[in-house]
């Protein structure tokens, strides 16, 4: 694999993954109510800490996608 196939990858891999990171966003937002309803039947917890767990996956997801893929994408940008 080339460079220049490498950084087409990682381009390709951010912009998946933050369409993906913004569809869960709005999709969290929208039917906020109805997704914490299902997750508290399916796993036993409160709908209050359900929040601050979508939070957290928004934010954990949002900073694998910076580190996995937007940084070294730009690193390759940078060198080639």
């Amino acid at each position: 694999m080339s460079i220049e196939q490498l950084t087409s990858f990682l381009a390709w891999c951010t912009l998946l993954n933050s369409a993906f990171l913004i569809f869960a966003s709005i999709a969290l937002m929208a039917m906020r109510n109805s997704i914490a309803t299902i997750h508290s039947r399916m796993f036993g917890i409160d709908k209050s800490d359900l929040q601050t767990i979508y939070f957290k996956y928004l934010a954990y997801y949002k900073i694998a996608i910076i580190v996995f893929n937007l940084v070294p994408y730009l690193a390759l940008r940078i060198i080639i």
